[in-house]
């Protein structure tokens, strides 16, 4: 017997503005076509002049609540995984508990760029198991928008804004691969990549600054390092690639999603893939892939997830659950 946090809830938000590929055509050298072939991305949603990161996971998190038939005051707990706070602090995870009227718990951030919403999950996850809280809300959320060079063709057309969140509950099980919940997680980083993804600004340059990427190397330690903390972590679980109903992957690339499904021996059918719809939302991308996932009813109870991601750092991991 031992205390698994299951999922209670899920639920996601998008800014109303669509951009289409086309619309980077008029200022700079690039095409719909040549976007599409390279990432797999034919359109975004960005925020609105005025819209934060906090007031989309706000929406999210309602979303997720509603999903769960839960009250605001009834979460002990959020984590919130963003690169793209609203301020340097406070925390952003503490304006959605106000905007939640959640006048309990505690929240705080984690920073792990795109693969910040593993990590969010994973000390969810650890919390509940500690008995240090009993349902968490945790939500990836960002305006990547807001940190673009818009005159570099290889990285503004590639990211999105947007929010999602899951809750996580705890629940009494056997400790049996077979039970709900998070089966085993695999956390990973190599702080001696930074140079090739990062964004160059922050306190010490007194500027928001802009995302730089080499996006050649971002791919080659993608490709392996994902796969191998997918089969980490189901290694953990005593679990292999056969036993896997769905793998819901960062969304960045779809071309890293295809080759990472390969090397886990996972036909297509079995990914969820948004990367068409929403662009790389980084630490917001997994929890909007999960929430897309369920409304269209491909995710049911029972089946087995699951999540990998990388961003810069290097970090990246992964997650097994049984939804």
């Amino acid at each position: 017997m031992g205390t698994r946090a299951i999922v209670r809830g899920v639920g996601h938000y998008l800014p109303a503005r669509v951009v289409e590929n086309a619309e980077f055509e008029a200022t700079l050298d690039t095409s719909d076509e040549w976007i599409r072939s390279r990432s797999g991305i034919e359109r975004r949603h960005f925020a609105a002049e005025g819209e934060t990161t906090s007031q989309m996971a706000i929406a999210a998190a309602r979303a997720a609540l509603d999903d769960a038939g839960l009250e605001a005051d009834e979460i002990d707990a959020i984590v919130l995984a963003t690169s793209t706070a609203d301020l340097t602090f406070p925390s952003a995870a503490t304006m959605v508990q106000a905007g939640l009227g959640m006048s309990r718990g505690f929240a705080y951030d984690v920073q792990a760029v795109c693969a910040g919403f593993v990590f969010a999950m994973a000390n969810a996850n650890a919390m509940i198991a500690a008995g240090l809280a009993r349902r968490v809300l945790v939500i990836g959320a960002e305006t990547f928008s807001r940190i673009m060079d818009w005159t570099d063709r290889g990285t503004c057309v590639l990211f999105g804004d947007g929010a999602g969140a899951l809750i996580l509950e705890a629940a009494e099980g056997t400790g049996a691969a077979e039970n709900r919940g998070i089966l085993a997680v695999d956390l990973n980083s190599d702080g001696r990549h930074r140079e090739i993804l990062y964004v160059d600004g922050g306190v010490s340059t007194g500027t928001t600054g802009h995302l730089v990427m080499h996006g050649k190397e971002v791919f080659r330690h993608a490709v392996e390092k994902l796969a191998d903390t997918a089969h980490s972590a189901l290694d953990k679980a005593g679990l292999t690639g056969a036993d896997v109903d769905w793998l819901v992957p960062h969304q960045a690339n779809l071309r890293i999603i295809k080759a990472t499904a390969q090397r886990l021996h996972l036909p297509m059918e079995k990914v969820i893939v948004t990367v068409q719809d929403h662009g790389n939302t980084s630490a917001a991308s997994i929890p909007l892939a999960l929430s897309v996932g369920r409304r269209e009813g491909r995710i049911k109870d029972g089946d087995l997830v699951v999540t990998e991601a990388i961003g810069g750092g290097l970090a990246w991991g992964s997650v097994v659950l049984r939804w």
